[in-house]
């Protein structure tokens, strides 16, 4: 691919929803979104009741091989759900799957695990999805740390990186990209490939690009004057231009090939739009899927959005031929 340049896959200009997924887009909107506004509004003992309502949401289809454990030793352990045997060395990829949630939130067993598990099915593969600490009493670097702490466990425990895949949602796809910068500055080896989805990317403008005002009225999930609250308990006193905060601002020279998700209908949109710029411009081999009418980090709502299928078989389909790709090099 040229520099400059980066692909459209599996990008739709048109989408025809069924009755079920326009119904569901209507409660995204008129009951999650005010509920998210509420909880970030509120003080921390509200989201800390939040945080414990959310992680108690089991899902109704059995998780199989799922487990709760502290990996790693003294300060570099690192908690988190594990899917299969990620840390033992094998020919099976490894999915290391950074949870969204405003970086309040943790991860829901009925979304975020369910997901993961389709998706190492679709691969073969294992996974972790590691329990960062969260904000308002754990703001940045706590949970960019957890996760670099995450990663290194999976090389220390002979997990090849041509077979270590990163993805995240939202505020977990700000701390991928992020985690990026700190695996090429440690010179440590990068994985096979990343997938954000819906990424955050800029924490230094509550406006942003264009689309963060275009379309507050078309996202059905985020409450775009709310989440003001969520990114200062992250951010804390830090310099949000920091990359690591609002990667955006990163050089992203010699990052691994990345496949990037998002709606032309959330407020997020432009900040794929602008990593995808960014990153073909730095010679990183790209591919970007927009999709139309879709909420914030729609892959991940399979089992209310139908159509949100097509999208994690996407994924699939775009990680089985990186992952041929790095095992042939």
């Amino acid at each position: 691919m040229e520099k400059g340049t980066y692909s459209t896959r599996f990008s739709r200009s048109q989408l025809h929803l069924s009755l079920k997924s326009r119904c569901v887009l209507l409660v995204l909107r008129w009951l999650l979104r005010p509920l998210l506004a509420f909880i970030v509004r509120g003080s921390s003992r509200r989201v800390a009741k939040a945080q414990l309502r959310v992680a108690a949401r089991f899902p109704e289809a059995k998780l199989e091989q799922c487990d709760y454990y502290f990996w790693g030793e003294g300060n570099r352990a690192v908690p988190g759900h594990t899917l299969g045997d990620p840390f033992k060395p094998t020919e099976r990829p490894v999915l290391l799957w950074l949870h969204g949630g405003a970086f309040i939130l943790p991860a829901m067993p009925d979304g975020h695990l369910t997901f993961v598990q389709r998706l190492c099915h679709s691969l073969s593969a294992d996974a972790f999805i590691p329990d960062y600490r969260l904000a308002p009493s754990n703001p940045f670097p706590a949970g960019l740390d957890d996760c670099e702490r995450a990663y290194r466990l999976l090389l220390d425990s002979g997990i090849d990186p041509n077979r270590i895949v990163i993805g995240g949602e939202s505020a977990g796809g700000n701390l991928l990209v992020a985690l990026l910068f700190r695996i090429r500055k440690a010179g440590l080896p990068m994985p096979a490939c990343a997938v954000p989805v819906s990424p955050v990317l800029d924490l230094g403008r509550l406006h942003g690009a264009a689309s963060r005002s275009q379309n507050a009225g078309s996202d059905a999930m985020l409450p775009l004057g709310a989440l003001a609250r969520a990114r200062d308990w992250y951010v804390g006193e830090r310099d949000a231009s920091d990359p690591e905060i609002s990667p955006l601002m990163g050089d992203c020279r010699d990052l691994p090939p990345l496949l990037i998700y998002a709606s032309t209908s959330e407020l997020l949109c432009d900040d794929s739009l602008l990593l995808a710029r960014k990153a073909s411009d730095a010679g990183v081999p790209v591919e970007l899927a927009l999709w139309p009418l879709m909420p914030h980090a729609f892959p991940l709502l399979e089992d209310w959005i139908s159509e949100a299928k097509d999208a994690r078989l996407d994924v699939a389909a775009f990680i089985k031929q990186q992952l041929n790709i790095s095992k042939n090099l």
